[in-house]
C-alpha cells in the first residue's frame, strides 16, 4: 500500500480514527485529572578540597574532586543520607520511599552535584531538599575523614579533617507548577497514540479485508474493462426496475451500462448476453432485468431468459407465472414463443418454469443451444440470468453456448479470490468476458443528475434578469 492508498484507506474508515482519536484522548484526559500534582525541589552542591594555595596542590585537589563526585551523587539516596531527614522532619515515609524520590547528578568534568526531589506538596519537596543536601554533605566529610593511627602519642595529635567540603550553591525553594502531570504533553501524547493505533487498525483491515472498493481495483484485478457502476441505492428492494424510478442516478446508471456494451463489441456486437457472477447476492438478477429493460427503452427488440433453474426470481420480480418457461420448452413440453410472457413495455421474459432435479445437464444440453440459437434468431438482444459461478456448476456449462458474459461484483463485499476464481472458471470453459458490473458502489458526493436537471429547469440569472426588464419595458409601452 503507497502513500496515496495509505491516506485514501484512512478517508474511507474515518470512524475508526475518530473512535481510536476519542479513546486515547480521553484516557489522557483521565489520567491528568486523577494523577496527584507532583512538585520539584532541586538544590546544588559544590565539592572542594582542603588544601594550601600551592597550584600544584591546588591542582591535584581539583582532579580529586573530579574523580570522587561521580561517587558522591551515588551517595545521595542511600539510607545513611535520607534516614536523619525521615527522624529531623519527622516525615511519615520510610527512608526507603523517600530515597526513591530523590535524584542527584554530576555534570561531566564539573565538582557540582544537582539534587532533586519530588514531592506532593512543593513546600515540603523544598525543605526535603534542602534537609538532604545538608545530610549528604555531613556523610560525605564523615565518609571522607581518615582514622586516627594509632599511637602512644594520641592525645597529642590533631584531630582528623576531611580532606573534603561540601558546599551549597543553589538553596531549594518552593517550585510554583508540578512537574506532573502536564496536560499539553499529555493530550498530545494522546493524540499521537490514537492516530498510530488507528494507523495500525486501518492498515490491518485493509490486509484482512480482500473485498473490493472501486470498480478501478476491479479493473485492475481481472484486467476485464468495467462497462458499469451501478450506485448503491436504498430503495432498490422495494423499487428493482428502473422504470419505477426513471429519473434517477441508478436509472441512469443503467443507461450508462446499455450504451458501453453496445460499444464495447462494435465489430463482434453479441446478441446471447449471459449475466452472473461469483457468489450469491451479488445482484445479477436485478442487474439482468434492468439491462433488459434499458435495452428495450432504446427501441432493442429484447428477451429476457431466467437461467438460475435452482432459484429463479426474474418471474417473481415482473410478478409473471413461474411453472411454465425454460425447463419446459428443454424437455419438449412446449415451444419457447408459447410460453413465453410479455411485460407492459414490450419486453419478453422467458421464466425459469419448474424446478428441475438435474439443472447443471439441462443448460449445458444441445437442446439449450438451440433455444438460444433461435431466441438470437427472433430478437436482437438474449439477456439470460444465470445461477452464480463458485457455488454450483450450472453457469460453467452454459458459458460456451452464450456469446458473452457479464460479471456482476458487489462492492466491498465480493473477496478478490472470488473474483479471481470466477473469471479463471469462465476463462477454462471458453467463454468469452464482455466486461464487469461494479454494483451496490459508494455513490458519488451529491446527486449530479438531479443537479443538472434543476439547472436545466431553471433560466440563467443573467437570462431571468433581462426577461424580467423586457416585460416591464413592454407593460410601460402598453401603459
Amino acid at each position: 500500500m503507497d502513500l496515496h492508498g495509505f491516506l485514501k484507506a484512512l478517508a474511507r474508515r474515518w470512524v475508526t480514527v475518530a473512535v481510536c482519536l476519542v479513546l486515547t484522548v480521553g484516557a489522557a484526559l483521565a489520567v491528568t485529572q486523577l494523577s496527584t500534582p507532583v512538585y520539584a525541589a532541586g538544590t546544588q552542591l559544590f565539592v572542594a578540597t582542603r588544601s594550601s594555595e600551592d597550584t600544584t596542590q591546588l591542582s591535584q585537589g581539583q582532579s580529586f574532586s573530579q574523580a570522587r563526585v561521580q561517587s558522591y551523587a551515588a551517595i545521595v539516596s542511600t539510607r545513611q543520607v535520607t534516614g536523619p531527614v525521615v527522624r529531623d522532619l519527622k516525615l511519615s515515609t520510610t527512608p526507603e520511599e523517600l530515597a526513591s524520590r530523590i535524584t542527584a547528578d554530576a555534570p561531566l568534568n564539573t565538582v557540582l552535584i544537582n539534587i532533586t526531589v519530588r514531592d506532593a506538596d512543593p513546600k515540603r519537596a523544598a525543605e526535603i531538599a534542602n534537609a538532604v543536601a545538608a545530610s549528604f554533605s555531613a556523610v560525605v566529610e564523615r565518609l571522607e575523614t581518615p582514622a586516627p593511627v594509632g599511637s602512644g602519642r594520641e592525645a597529642d595529635a590533631p584531630p582528623a579533617v576531611s580532606p573534603v567540603s561540601l558546599g551549597v550553591t543553589q538553596q531549594a525553594v518552593a517550585p510554583g507548577a508540578p512537574v506532573s502531570p502536564r496536560p499539553l504533553l499529555n493530550l498530545a501524547g494522546g493524540a499521537c497514540v490514537g492516530l498510530l493505533l488507528a494507523a495500525g487498525l486501518v492498515v490491518l483491515r485493509e490486509t484482512l479485508d480482500t473485498t473490493l472498493k472501486t470498480s478501478q481495483a476491479l479493473s485492475e484485478l481481472t484486467g476485464l474493462p468495467g462497462l458499469g457502476a451501478i450506485p448503491y441505492d436504498k430503495s432498490a428492494p422495494a423499487q428493482p426496475l428502473i422504470t419505477a424510478a426513471a429519473h434517477s442516478q441508478r436509472a441512469e446508471a443503467f443507461r450508462k451500462l446499455r450504451t458501453n456494451l453496445q460499444f464495447a463489441q462494435v465489430d463482434d456486437r453479441p446478441r446471447i448476453i449471459m449475466v452472473t457472477s461469483s457468489v450469491p447476492g451479488e445482484g445479477k438478477t436485478n442487474t439482468s432485468v434492468n439491462l433488459a429493460l434499458s435495452l428495450v427503452e432504446a427501441g432493442v427488440s429484447t428477451c429476457l431468459v431466467d437461467a438460475d433453474l435452482r432459484r429463479p426470481c426474474v418471474a417473481k420480480t415482473f410478478g409473471l407465472v413461474q411453472d411454465a418457461g425454460l425447463t419446459t420448452v428443454l424437455i419438449g413440453q412446449a415451444r419457447a414463443e408459447e410460453v413465453m410472457q410479455q411485460v407492459g413495455n414490450g419486453l419478453s421474459v422467458l421464466a425459469g418454469g419448474a424446478v428441475p432435479p438435474n439443472p447443471t445437464e439441462l443448460l449445458a444440453s444441445a437442446r439449450m443451444s438451440e433455444v438460444l440459437q433461435d431466441l438470437a434468431n427472433t430478437y436482437e438482444a438474449v439477456i439470460v440470468d444465470t445461477a452464480p459461478l463458485l457455488p454450483v456448476a450450472d453457469t460453467i456449462g452454459l458459458a460456451p453456448l452464450a456469446q458473452g458474459t457479464l460479471l456482476v461484483v458487489r462492492s466491498s463485499k465480493t473477496g478478490r479470490d472470488q473474483v479471481r476464481t470466477a473469471t479463471d472458471a469462465l476463462e477454462q470453459v471458453g467463454g468469452r468476458v464482455l466486461g464487469t458490473v461494479f454494483n451496490m458502489a459508494a455513490p458519488p458526493k451529491g446527486d449530479r443528475y438531479e443537479a443538472y436537471e434543476a439547472q436545466g429547469e431553471l433560466p440563467a440569472p443573467r437570462l431571468a434578469a433581462q426577461q424580467k426588464k423586457a416585460a416591464v419595458v413592454d407593460l410601460a409601452s402598453e401603459k
